[in-house]
């Protein structure tokens, strides 16, 4: 149970209408600002992520040795160009369980001892999966009891051939900062192809890598090289946004200069086959990310209904608490199933979405991997326990916009983990 310190108050709307440009996108961010603080030179980005996990990553790479320099519309970041500094104290990763399975694999082949640490939340969070292949490599991990706090003693490794037994962008990510640093080739292979954000991030600082259907190789040891460049808007950030035009039918909404990676745009289908109509306007590439203006407006006749399962479950796994919260005022009904990785996150997710709906006054049916929740409700505004959850306080936020009375959000502080202009944008484009 979480111990919520402040509150957010979600009046219903009447429609969603207007434009936004968006926070630069956390998964980005993170790898940006890593690689930045690893490469030799000065890169600078604009747009960066404002959330705290991406700072949690600066702060860490900060300790190491790298320069970051916050200006009035960018960060700089001077690299340590390949041979960081250990660190005199533990290294705070915050909420980030991005910042800390990626940052270890970047440790495991530098010379030294690194102690990771984390927010209550993150040492929750299932840490084995990074030690697997690290340990393989030659590299030494201690955990706790699987979790964080966890240690590394670094040094030189051994290339490998690594199959992921949960797909995970942050694993493969792992592998390949360990990689390359390691001589000969290390290669991840992958059942479902996860966010390829950093394929992309290290070509753009100047590594080679292969790619094939289901696996990506990288030769190591490589340098890399300061980039200047624009961070896209963030999809993830921008989901909450699309589903709430999506539940009104007059909703007329633009979002500039998001990230439109096609590992991560499967949304975009989803609330097309819910009834949204979706025009992709403006597509450049900068970096090989494909950025792009996006126009939403809800269905005619309100959403139909959906089911998301499988390799289309793993794409979303960020957006499924959202599609979740406004599941009840489909048509039909949504189901969710093989999503069992939502227990495993800042909270146990497919709980909480379930906890609250039945507290907004709905019916949901939990499963171990998933959620039903039948369309065609009318929910009532509520106090929504958001759990320390930052996708959770948003979802909900959402869903409140077509409840009967206000909502309260309780622990709203936590959506600054990700976006913390999150309830301004929302209430700037919600018509009352």
């Amino acid at each position: 149970m979480s111990i919520a310190t402040q509150q957010q108050i979600i009046q219903p709307a009447s429609n969603i209408s207007g434009s936004l440009r968006l926070p630069g996108d956390k998964s980005i961010s993170h790898r940006y600002g890593m690689l930045a603080a690893f490469a030799e030179g000065t890169s600078r980005f604009t747009n960066f992520s404002t959330g705290a996990d991406c700072a949690s990553t600066l702060a860490c790479m900060s300790a190491l040795g790298a320069r970051v320099n916050h200006t009035a519309d960018s960060i700089e970041v001077t690299g340590v160009a390949g041979r960081v500094t250990p660190a005199s104290h533990p290294l705070d990763c915050g909420n980030s369980g991005s910042t800390m399975r990626m940052i270890s694999g970047l440790l495991a082949a530098q010379q030294g001892s690194f102690t990771l640490i984390g927010d209550q939340f993150l040492s929750r969070r299932p840490m084995e999966r990074i030690r697997k292949p690290l340990e393989s490599m030659g590299a030494r991990l201690t955990l706790t009891e699987g979790h964080a706090p966890l240690t590394i003693q670094g040094g030189p490794l051994t290339a490998i051939d690594y199959t992921t037994p949960i797909p995970s962008a942050q694993v493969k990510t792992c592998v390949l900062l360990a990689g390359l640093q390691t001589p000969g080739i290390t290669t991840v292979r992958e059942a479902i192809r996860t966010r390829d954000h950093s394929e992309l991030a290290l070509r753009a600082f100047g590594a080679e890598l292969t790619r094939t259907v289901d696996s990506i190789s990288i030769r190591g040891p490589q340098p890399l090289h300061a980039i200047e460049g624009a961070v896209p808007g963030d999809l993830s950030s921008a989901a909450f946004f699309l589903c709430a035009a999506t539940m009104f039918p007059d909703s007329n909404l633009v979002l500039d200069s998001i990230s439109l990676n096609p590992t991560r745009a499967t949304l975009l289908d989803v609330l097309t086959a819910l009834g949204a109509r979706i025009s992709v306007l403006d597509v450049q590439e900068k970096h090989s990310e494909l950025v792009g203006t996006i126009q939403i407006t809800g269905p005619e006749d309100g959403m139909t209904t959906t089911a998301i399962s499988g390799a289309l479950a793993a794409q979303l796994i960020d957006e499924l608490p959202v599609l979740a919260a406004i599941g009840p005022y489909t048509s039909g009904g949504l189901r969710i199933r093989d999503a069992k990785e939502l227990r495993v996150k800042e909270s146990d997710r497919i709980a909480l979405v379930a906890k609250n709906l039945r507290a907004m006054g709905a019916e949901v049916i939990e499963f171990e991997d998933g959620l039903d929740v039948p369309g065609g409700q009318t929910l009532h505004g509520a106090t929504i326990d958001s759990g320390g959850d930052h996708r959770i306080a948003m979802a909900f936020a959402v869903a409140a916009l077509r409840a009967e009375g206000e909502t309260i959000i309780q622990g709203s502080e936590s959506a600054a983990i990700s976006f913390p202009e999150f309830f301004n944008m929302l209430d700037r484009i919600a018509e009352r």
